[in-house]
């Protein structure tokens, strides 16, 4: 459970009757990079590789499409923050960890996060691939008639 209660269910999940209001009030974007994203800084070559990658993610991914130039500007504030907290010898402080996880989750960086905003990511459709041995037997099938 969240802070503000249980993660919603995504909307295709859900069963029962929704008021059109309910309905319009999601918003769906394509998963995967956004294609008008404005040029960003590149990350500090300081930073950790999961701070670094964490950050470069956020490049890649449907709700980038929803930040501004201040969500950026978090985003590095997040991810100098991360590098440090895995850069330290010492055993990491809960505070900083609480933070760090509340600055990302302003920035809908969880599926969690995102249905609490009625944002939703549309899933790309898995194409699920079929042996070859499966093809060869059902077209051999077919030319017998059967």
């Amino acid at each position: 459970m969240g802070v503000r209660g249980p993660i919603p269910k995504r909307s295709e999940e859900r069963m029962g009757h929704r008021s059109k209001q309910e309905k319009a009030s999601r918003t769906q974007v394509p998963s995967g990079q956004p294609t008008d994203l404005p040029d960003l800084p590149d990350p500090d070559p300081l930073w950790h590789d999961i701070a670094t990658d964490w950050y470069l993610s956020l490049q890649q991914s449907g709700q980038a499409a929803f930040y501004q130039a201040s969500d950026w500007a978090t985003a590095r504030y997040a991810a100098e923050l991360m590098s440090r907290l895995l850069s330290t010898d010492r055993a990491p402080n809960g505070q900083l960890v609480a933070a760090l996880n509340s600055v990302m989750g302003s920035l809908l960086t969880t599926e969690g996060d995102r249905r609490r905003a009625r944002i939703e990511l549309e899933r790309q459709p898995t194409v699920k691939a079929v042996p070859a041995s499966v093809t060869a037997i059902a077209d051999y099938r077919s030319s017998i008639g059967g």
